[in-house]
């Protein structure tokens, strides 16, 4: 990887842990429908508003790369169902993504990501919908690229062929780093880019892909790997 110019970087799962998010976002926001809304309380139980966020996704998979929007369809059910104005759903999505966007970086992130970006162009590339401005570190990052505004999904590899277009690269100068083996490895390898495995929980790569191109535990080694790489060129 010794030509590589731009960096690209998974987020769920890759610079935060994304298990704890969702339900503590789920859970704030049923607290607020009891609070302002609590015919809605009365009608659905958190499990049931999950189960229909779910069937919601199922109905419509060619939404499968705007989360925001299939949620916003859940929420407007939820209010229809409850007798309330549709715009509710507007206001429930706005305290959920408050609560989605409270996230607790890896320790190895800030110093990692600083590191790698006195040498590399940095960007991100989401499935998801965190807001990064919202989180505080929109500032590392050149371009933060979604799904639902490139208009294809992970693992989709047009989603990594827009992100290179638009940083006017071809793929072989691109690295993408994150944590999902087919979602972001394999895929951007089918595109063209290299590949760097956030493996954080030491687990086994699945026998049915190619390696990764490298495999590291956290940032700062991702760091140190292209730090390496420099020093012996």
């Amino acid at each position: 990887m010794k030509n590589i110019a731009a960096i690209c970087f998974d987020l769920d799962d890759t610079l935060w842990d994304l298990a704890p998010v969702i339900p503590r976002a789920e859970e704030a926001l049923f607290d607020w429908y009891e609070q302002h809304y609590p015919r809605v309380t009365g009608l659905y139980s958190p499990e049931q508003i999950v189960r229909l966020r779910q069937d919601v996704a199922r109905r419509f998979p060619e939404l499968i790369h705007d989360l925001t929007e299939l949620r916003l369809r859940t929420l407007r059910t939820v209010a229809k169902e409850a007798g309330y104005p549709e715009d509710m759903a507007a206001e429930a999505f706005a305290v959920f993504q408050e609560a989605r966007n409270q996230v607790d970086l890896f320790a190895d992130v800030l110093p990692g990501i600083s590191r790698l970006g006195e040498r590399f162009r940095i960007v991100t590339l989401s499935n998801g919908n965190a807001d990064l401005a919202a989180i505080g570190i929109r500032g590392l990052f050149e371009a933060a690229f979604s799904a639902r505004e490139i208009g294809f999904a992970k693992p989709d590899i047009r989603i990594f062929q827009t992100v290179c277009e638009r940083l006017e690269l071809s793929p072989d100068a691109v690295a993408h780093v994150g944590d999902h083996p087919e979602n972001d490895i394999v895929a951007a390898r089918q595109a063209g880019m290299h590949t760097v495995w956030v493996n954080r929980k030491n687990s086994a790569w699945p026998s049915a892909h190619d390696d990764p191109d490298h495999v590291v535990s956290c940032l700062e080694e991702l760091a140190d790997l292209f730090d390496s790489q420099a020093e012996s060129a």
